[in-house]
């Protein structure tokens, strides 16, 4: 897999757990990011992700493996925040 493709894969990760992680509701630390930097960052970072999947993609491919990885990974961070909640409680 191209370098490119996969630092966008990574900065996708680290740029929703920065955006999750400035949520008040969330539950893997005990208290939230402070909103606006994590904010900040995690858009910078999604953006840069765009931008480093365009390198190897066309525009339109990029697009859509931007999109999907994004749903996929702010649809399963609060399912691990619930599981480590969980394992941390027992």
């Amino acid at each position: 897999m191209p370098i490119f493709t996969l630092g966008g894969l990574a900065a996708i990760i680290l740029g929703c757990l920065s955006i999750y992680a400035a949520s008040p509701n969330q539950r893997w630390w005990s208290e939230p990011w402070p909103q606006w930097p994590a904010r900040i960052a995690g858009t910078g970072l999604l953006l840069l992700a765009w931008l480093a999947l365009a390198q190897d993609m066309q525009r339109l491919t990029a697009a859509f493996v931007f999109m999907t990885t994004l749903m996929l990974v702010f649809v399963l961070l609060p399912y691990l925040g619930a599981l480590l909640h969980v394992r941390r409680t027992r």
